[in-house]
């Protein structure tokens, strides 16, 4: 029946997604587009893993959702594909000191995970070097958010291990690449004297993408995961400068979801630009979800009592932490640091009368988007 209302309507068995997976984080695009020399630059540094030798250290950095990660994934698929070298990518964030990163190379080479206890680390490493000694296989370590082992005060320990396997066993030959989202983080400024000497990394910059190409990137997405038709150009033009005002992609693709979503819950088969409009509410803290995410149970106590002492000074809102947690000041310096570096706090110094400078804390974001997003 013509201009029936139900002819744009979705049946319960339908969707608007044609592959909803195409905007999940770990998705892996067959066209990795705008990175082309940051690839070639990666696989000049692989490339000598191909030929049996120790590949080049690597340090790729650049601000979040840049494609690090992606193009990482990318090309360790591909290394794994085509030849006999091991590659495994840790995600420091979650795995953040050195036992942890080489329980998850461990598992990465032997497909399946070392006791969770009784296992020193010294054998855990011997284990990891004499299976690569055995198949005289290459082995590439992605560290992916290296910048939480600095935070940890890990990243010596790991990487002088990593390193230096070699001289433990003989013909044990691993490679790193270093990936960071912090760019106030220096790698070989701020390791060990003794881990500078044998790292010695090529560096690959990814910079922030501009509006033409996160079009072009979205575009690419929505055509592979929405049905013909869901998506018009007036709806993409403003997912993308939404994408353009956060700087990171990662927006982007999760504002595709959620707009593909909104649409489905009014059972529509096109998305309106209320429907992208809704989504961005949520969409904008994808950088907050992520960060909160990695927090130990002490750093998110100091969040939530930023949250409640937002804008306070430092002195106060070190007292209403000791309260809850007991813990000391020296703790408390650590996490405000760590905090700092994640973008999740801002410190600001003024001079106050009879006390000289003082310095006060603020959430970088609403404070009840944080505790929502803490729970």
């Amino acid at each position: 029946m013509p201009g029936d209302p139900e002819e744009g309507m979705l049946s319960w068995d339908e969707s608007v997604f044609r592959d909803e997976h195409v905007f999940e984080i770990d998705y892996v695009p067959e066209t990795f587009r705008h990175r082309e020399s940051q690839l070639e630059s990666l696989k000049y540094a692989l490339r000598p893993a191909a030929r049996g030798s120790r590949p080049l250290n690597t340090v790729v950095r650049g601000p979040p959702g840049t494609g690090k990660t992606t193009a990482v994934q990318k090309l360790f698929g591909e290394l794994r594909a085509q030849t006999d070298v091991e590659t495994v990518r840790v995600n420091c964030q979650v795995d953040s000191t050195r036992y942890a990163v080489f329980s998850r190379v461990f598992e990465g080479l032997f497909d399946y995970e070392p006791p969770s206890s009784g296992i020193s680390f010294k054998k855990l490493f011997g284990q990891i070097t004499d299976r690569l000694v055995e198949q005289d296989d290459v082995l590439v370590v992605a560290l992916d958010d290296v910048n939480y082992l600095f935070y940890e005060n890990e990243a010596s320990d790991t990487l002088y291990s990593l390193l230096r396997a070699h001289e433990a066993h003989s013909g044990a030959k691993i490679g790193v690449i270093c990936v960071s989202s912090d760019l106030s983080l220096d790698v070989m400024d701020d390791l060990d004297s003794r881990v500078q000497s044998v790292f010695r990394p090529e560096e690959v910059y990814f910079p922030t993408y501009d509006t033409n190409e996160i079009v072009d990137i979205l575009r690419e997405r929505a055509k592979r995961g929405f049905h013909d038709g869901v998506l018009g150009s007036q709806e993409l033009d403003r997912v993308a400068e939404l994408t353009a005002e956060s700087g990171d992609l990662r927006v982007g693709i999760d504002l595709l979801r959620r707009a593909g979503l909104n649409a489905e819950m009014r059972a529509s088969r096109t998305i309106s630009t209320e429907d992208v409009e809704e989504a961005y509410d949520k969409s904008k803290y994808v950088h907050l979800s992520r960060s909160l995410r990695g927090l130990s149970e002490s750093e998110r106590a100091l969040v939530e009592v930023l949250a409640t002492h937002d804008g306070e000074q430092a002195g106060a809102v070190y007292e209403a932490f000791h309260e809850r947690t007991d813990l000391g000041y020296t703790r408390y310096s650590e996490i405000i640091k760590k905090l700092e570096q994640l973008g999740i706090l801002e410190t600001e110094y003024a001079e106050v009368e009879g006390r000289g400078r003082s310095r006060s804390l603020s959430l970088a974001y609403e404070p009840d988007a944080v505790l929502d997003r803490l729970e």
